[in-house]
């Protein structure tokens, strides 16, 4: 491998020259691996050659990083290894390193082989001195320039490199605004073909964002592509190479967000257990509404499994290829619940995303969105979703552009909405406009014929999650009167949850056992209707149930986080019932 001062060979050759030229002496410069790059007179016909086996002054040199001075060559010590000690043909030998930083890369000797010579060079010795330095700097300046030089080279061959095998497209533009280097992917993503170096483009940001990435209108020969993406500046070679700009089309991007947002996974009629007659037309209403666009409202209890039947009308749809966008109205703060659905504007309030942000709804776009726990959003919002649904477009917040959109409104609850509108807390237009298509979905309790074909399905599905490979699981009969008696307040989830639990504690005979039951589907701890003596209200049971849940799990943020597990309802919407009831400590 060449040393540095091999690379700019040319160069330490001619200052080798003038300091020759000036100093009426011979000039003989070695790199650190004692290669004589340069030298003069005796030396000129001898450049290239290895003298490591003679230049012990240089070792020397090269070693300290310091001068040295040779009054008497042959008869000093560094020359007691020398084979020229004793008739060595050299008068005066003066020595300085050339340093790049830290390190010497090589040696700069001046050598006097006369008399002659050795008096010119003392009579201005500390001249001479300073004027050597001043070479040995000049040679190691171009030699730092050469290294810049050749890590930039590196570098955008590097970069070209990276360029050429990203997935995404990438133009790289110079101060001027021209392509330097387009991408076979940035070229498949605007359908463009040919030579595009030095084609002028426009960038612009549309204001708009997907994610953390910034929309741009992008302007090729005229033509307009809107794209998202992100611009990083390139700090070196900045005339060829100013800036780098990765982008993909946005509109492919936001489908395949939406995808991922949506967690889509085929659900269809078939896919939901049940024998009961009630399920069954369920299902048979599920696929005859599955091709109208019209608004369904979906009720029952909590854990009944409104979300799969709204995910099996989506699936049974002609938009099943499209996005199916859920979200949990209680779930979310108020404050930021509309622009969860709508998106925001640039700069629409403090704290929100400079670039704006896309709501749901957009997302949803050409597909279907579910609305869970609709009773649980505010009236303010409300005024806002059935304008929404009337116009069939949406406002950003901080906007005043509309956006047309096509989606398909699923509504979710397990309130009584008819009773929240008389306790005006819920509005009676809206409710009209959910429920074109009402889906009352019954609790477990009033289908019990499907509570054994549920729990088949959860013991096949938690057995291969949790690769239990059990020749046969059997429940004995006093497990299935235990699971027949019990009134399922959770309903289908609780029945999952407690067969989860199950196949965890089963033993290797794959027999279940009412033993191995949890305590309080055994017991019926918190079965309700047990005392037939009692009728409670529901808002004294809810009441109830939010306070021993408080009083077990705490009233820390992270006690609330669980008991809204616990109790499936939204975070959001635990805080307005703790107020509701007066249950804050």
């Amino acid at each position: 491998m060449n040393s540095i001062l091999k690379d700019i060979q040319e160069a330490v050759i001619k200052y080798a020259n003038i300091l020759s030229q000036i100093l009426q002496v011979e000039v003989e410069i070695v790199d650190d691996n004692l290669i004589r790059i340069a030298g003069t007179g005796i030396y000129k016909d001898k450049i290239d050659v290895d003298i490591s086996d003679a230049g012990y002054v240089y070792k020397k040199v090269m070693k300290s990083g310091k001068s040295q001075i040779i009054y008497e060559p042959g008869e000093d010590n560094l020359c007691v290894p020398c084979p020229k000690r004793g008739f060595c043909g050299e008068k005066f030998e003066m020595s300085t390193p050339i340093k790049l930083k830290e390190d010497t890369i090589g040696v700069i000797g001046l050598i006097c082989i006369n008399d002659n010579q050795k008096e010119h060079l003392m009579e201005n010795f500390d001249v001479y001195m300073a004027f050597l330095q001043q070479i040995s700097e000049f040679i190691s300046s171009t030699a730092y320039e050469k290294r810049e030089k050749m890590r930039t080279q590196s570098l955008l061959q590097l970069l070209n490199l990276v360029v050429d095998k990203t997935e995404q497209g990438l133009i790289i533009l110079n101060k001027d605004n021209c392509i330097t280097h387009i991408n076979e992917s940035g070229l498949k993503e605007l359908n463009l073909s040919g030579n595009f170096i030095n084609r002028k483009v426009e960038i612009k940001a549309s204001g708009d964002n997907v994610f953390d990435l910034q929309e741009y209108k992008l302007m090729v020969d005229k033509e307009v592509f809107f794209v998202v993406g992100s611009i990083y500046p390139i700090r070196f070679n900045e005339v060829e190479y100013d800036r780098m700009f990765f982008f993909q089309d946005a509109k492919k991007l936001k489908e395949k967000l939406s995808n991922f947002t949506a967690f889509n996974k085929g659900i269809n009629s078939r896919d939901i257990f049940g024998k009961s007659k009630e399920i069954q037309k369920l299902k048979q209403n599920v696929k005859k509404i599955a091709i109208s666009t019209s608004t369904v409202l979906i009720t029952g209890e909590s854990g009944v499994g409104k979300e799969m039947f709204a995910r099996a009308i989506h699936d049974e749809s002609n938009r099943k290829d499209k996005p199916f966008i859920a979200i949990n109205c209680g779930a979310i703060p108020d404050m930021l619940l509309e622009s969860e659905l709508f998106g925001y504007a640039k700069g629409a309030f403090t704290g929100a995303d400079p670039m704006g942000k896309i709501g749901k709804f957009e997302f949803a776009n050409k597909g279907t969105i579910l609305l869970d726990e609709i009773g649980d959003m505010p009236l303010y919002l409300q005024t806002k979703l059935l304008r929404v649904l009337q116009e069939r477009s949406i406002t950003r917040v901080g906007s005043n552009k509309t956006i047309d959109i096509d989606v398909r409104v699923l509504a979710a609850t397990n309130k009584d909405l008819v009773k929240a509108i008389k306790e005006n807390k819920f509005r009676e237009d809206l409710y009209y406009r959910l429920n074109v298509i009402p889906l009352e979905i019954p609790p477990l309790r009033e289908r019990k014929e499907d509570i054994k074909p549920l729990i088949e399905a959860f013991i096949e599905k938690y057995c291969n999650l949790f690769n239990k490979n059990f020749l046969n699981i059997k429940l004995s009969e006093d497990t299935w009167e235990v699971f027949y008696n019990y009134r399922w307040p959770g309903n289908v989830r609780e029945l999952e949850n407690t067969v989860e639990y199950i196949i965890n504690m089963v033993g290797t005979d794959g027999i279940i056992t009412k033993e191995i039951l949890p305590k309080s589907i055994l017991h019926n701890k918190i079965n309700i209707f047990n005392n037939d003596d009692e009728i409670y209200t529901l808002k004294y049971l809810e009441k109830n149930a939010i306070k021993n849940a408080l009083d077990k799990y705490g009233t820390s943020t992270e006690g609330k986080k669980i008991v809204a597990t616990k109790l499936g309802i939204g975070i959001a919407t635990l805080y307005r019932k703790i107020e509701e009831y007066n249950l804050s400590k």
